[in-house]
């Protein structure tokens, strides 16, 4: 289970996902090879062992990056964990790249401003799902 942010070529005047229009074509973003190396230069701490899947493993979090299997990359995701606050890297990553997302969990934008609190939104689930997970596991009926 992760909070997932969708990477592409998405367009920079329009307020919101609702407003890009039908027809928009997204630009492929480059090359994988030349995404990485990218990534590398602000992060050099990614683990790209497996090109089509990064890992960057902080203190309080981790972010894999699902760069896919095609040599030409037109998006990629981002799948968060843990806790902390991931915000300021994946908001440095963005304007690195120069490139906008789409935060999965509230199908808009990404902004910083927005995503402390979808990423605690998100966080406040996972914990629900462990309890409950815990809690049923707990009144199950050993095998005989």
């Amino acid at each position: 289970m992760s909070w997932d942010i969708s990477i592409q070529d998405l367009p920079a005047d329009v307020q919101s996902v609702a407003d890009i229009s039908n027809d928009y074509r997204p630009r492929p973003l480059g090359t994988r090879d030349e995404l990485i190396q990218r990534i590398q230069q602000l992060l050099p701490h990614v683990d790209f062992s497996d090109p089509s899947w990064g890992m960057l493993d902080d203190s309080e979090f981790s972010i894999e990056f699902n760069m896919g299997s095609e040599e030409i990359c037109h998006g990629f995701m981002l799948h968060v964990r843990g806790g902390g606050s991931p915000i300021a890297t994946i908001s440095r990553l963005l304007q690195h790249l120069n490139v906008r997302a789409i935060d999965c969990q509230t199908g808009d934008f990404f902004s910083p401003e927005v995503a402390q609190a979808s990423f605690g939104q998100w966080q406040a689930y996972r914990d629900r799902v462990i309890r409950e997970k815990s809690s049923s596991d707990d009144n199950e009926i050993p095998a005989a």
